[in-house]
């Protein structure tokens, strides 16, 4: 196999991890309606969108930067989450 076909197989992988990932936090959401479960579900659909683009298309390393902003949304995201998830037991 070609280093690009390895490539190309880990980023499938990766991706279809996070999109499982995110299965299952929906599934803990639809359980108990935490917003948590379900911002954790959106985040990491988001980073396997960003996988998959990053794998789909053939961008320049240089010209890349844009798809990062998804990834570091996605974590902006979870950090909220985070946050409101303690403000609300404190509270």
């Amino acid at each position: 196999m070609t280093d690009m076909t390895w490539f190309h197989f880990l980023s499938g992988a990766v991706t279809f991890g996070f999109a499982v990932a995110g299965l299952f936090f929906l599934r803990f959401w639809r359980r108990t309606h935490d917003e948590l479960f379900l911002i954790f579900a959106i985040a990491f659909w988001m980073l396997g969108l960003c996988q998959a683009l990053l794998a789909l298309t053939n961008i320049p390393l240089e010209e890349r930067s844009w798809l990062y902003l998804i990834r570091l949304a996605a974590f902006v995201l979870i950090l909220i989450a985070i946050w409101r998830k303690n403000r609300h037991a404190s509270s």
